[in-house]
């Protein structure tokens, strides 16, 4: 099969213009400084050909749809127009519809959150939820604490706003509170402002991992030592493939902790609707910020979402997700097993959507993406996941979405081009490229 054709971008060089001169912004000199950090991501030049039918994507965070009851749900659209379309249609207060933030109350507290309804604000996603905390607590040159490796929609916000990111490690147990507490202690002793640990506790994206109970409590006694709020991002923690759903960070500290939540990942992404749990004082200014924004989140979704709450088995939809993603996350663990080379190393998920895999010593995983493109695979490379370059050898799996079949196929070839990379670091050893700070600009793919 002839191999697919690479974007401009992966051929080397800037994109070109008009017979080959090189494309120049005239805007330049006119753009914000807080726009010096904004870089698209790698994987957004790929898509168009990591989507092509013939290319496994084991790329993206999408969701799987197929097992939503889409006739019923159709049924719920027409209703809901017909019922409430002179509400549904119309503007909305950027609180949020009050009787789905009573619902949103009711999903935390299957986490052992105790909430009032108040203290909810819907955004358009937890994506906006997390750019709005970001606006309002960093000014330039604030630390912010986070997991290596991170999100890379936070580590894009972050960078929006010109805060600076230090990472700290993680093991099998998820974040290290020993590492926490040197970071803070170096932060300290140079005179920075650290404003919040940001941090994913459950079924981490992109690593996978889970924040061990036991580690839980330590983690909120440092940050409360040291006088650092915790930003608990946890769109994946009803997603447990044994029926395991860890306490939120929330919950044992309601004054520390602002809590983001979502239904992209429990029900829908394209309705993005997500929320921010934050203490009284914050959630004003979380209301103030998302009115400047988006003056409102849409009305039409958020009432859509409280219906299917209040008329579907939605904790039954949950388990049903659960068996969808454990049979692929199965797939993948089975695959990788089979297939990759020695000196690979990979996490094992106990929920969520995601494997973070470590190439053997000398492969560059962002030089090889589109090697594997042309293999007719594809990936995330671990530095998208690192405000400071790091992850070379490191990449994100995405189990959520491929059939099983699809999946073992796609590691297969993934193991083929590792096994290849392997071949010529044998034959003309390593020539590691320097690391490239900067996070980039999310995308669908890296979601």
């Amino acid at each position: 099969m002839e191999s697919p054709e690479l974007p401009p971008v992966l051929r080397g060089g800037q994109p070109q213009g008009p017979r080959g001169q090189r494309s120049l912004d005239p805007h330049l000199d006119r753009y914000a400084e807080r726009t010096a950090g904004m870089t698209a991501s790698e994987i957004r030049a790929l898509f168009s050909v990591a989507s092509r039918p013939e290319v496994v994507s084991l790329a993206g965070g999408m969701p799987n749809l197929a097992a939503l009851p889409l006739e019923s749900l159709a049924a719920e659209v027409a209703r809901l127009v017909a019922t409430e379309g002179q509400t549904a249609l119309q503007y909305g207060s950027a609180h949020g519809v009050p009787e789905l933030r009573e619902q949103i109350v009711e999903v935390m507290a299957l986490e052992g959150i105790s909430a009032h309804p108040d203290d909810v604000v819907v955004t358009v996603g937890s994506q906006m939820a997390l750019d709005t905390v970001a606006r309002i607590f960093c000014d330039p040159g604030d630390v912010i604490i986070a997991e290596a490796p991170s999100y890379v929609g936070a580590l894009g916000s972050f960078a929006a706003y010109q805060a600076e990111v230090v990472h700290v490690s993680m093991d099998d147990e998820g974040l290290v509170p020993d590492d926490l507490r040197q970071a803070l202690e170096a932060a300290e002793r140079a005179g920075k402002r650290v404003k919040f640990l940001y941090t994913i506790p459950n079924f981490h994206n992109p690593a996978g991992v889970t924040l061990a109970v036991r580690r839980r409590a330590e983690v909120l006694e440092i940050c409360a030592r040291h006088g650092v709020l915790v930003i608990e991002d946890n769109p994946y923690g009803l997603l447990g493939f044994d029926n395991q759903i860890y306490p939120a960070l929330r919950a044992d500290d309601p004054d520390n902790v602002i809590y983001l939540g979502s239904f992209s990942k429990i029900f829908a992404s394209g309705l993005r609707v997500g929320w921010a749990l934050a203490p009284h004082a914050v959630r004003e200014k979380l209301v103030l910020a998302s009115e400047s924004a988006t003056l409102c989140p849409p009305t039409f979704n958020q009432l859509l979402v409280s219906r299917y709450l209040s008329t579907h088995d939605w904790k039954g939809q949950i388990k049903s997700y659960r068996e969808v993603y454990r049979e692929r996350r199965d797939a993948m663990l089975g695959a990788l097993e089979q297939h990759m080379p020695a000196g690979c190393q990979w996490t094992r998920p106990d929920g969520g959507f995601y494997v973070w895999l470590t190439a053997p010593e000398g492969v560059d995983t962002k030089a090889m993406l589109p090697r594997a493109i042309t293999k007719r695979v594809a990936y995330v490379s671990g530095t998208a996941f690192h405000a400071n370059g790091f992850g070379s050898r490191q990449m994100r799996l995405s189990f959520c979405y491929p059939t099983p079949d699809r999946i073992r196929e796609g590691v297969r070839r993934l193991g083929g081009v590792l096994q290849d990379e392997l071949e010529l670091l044998n034959t003309f050893g390593t020539v590691r490229p320097p690391a490239l700070g900067g996070p980039q600009a999310p995308s669908p793919d890296t979601a």
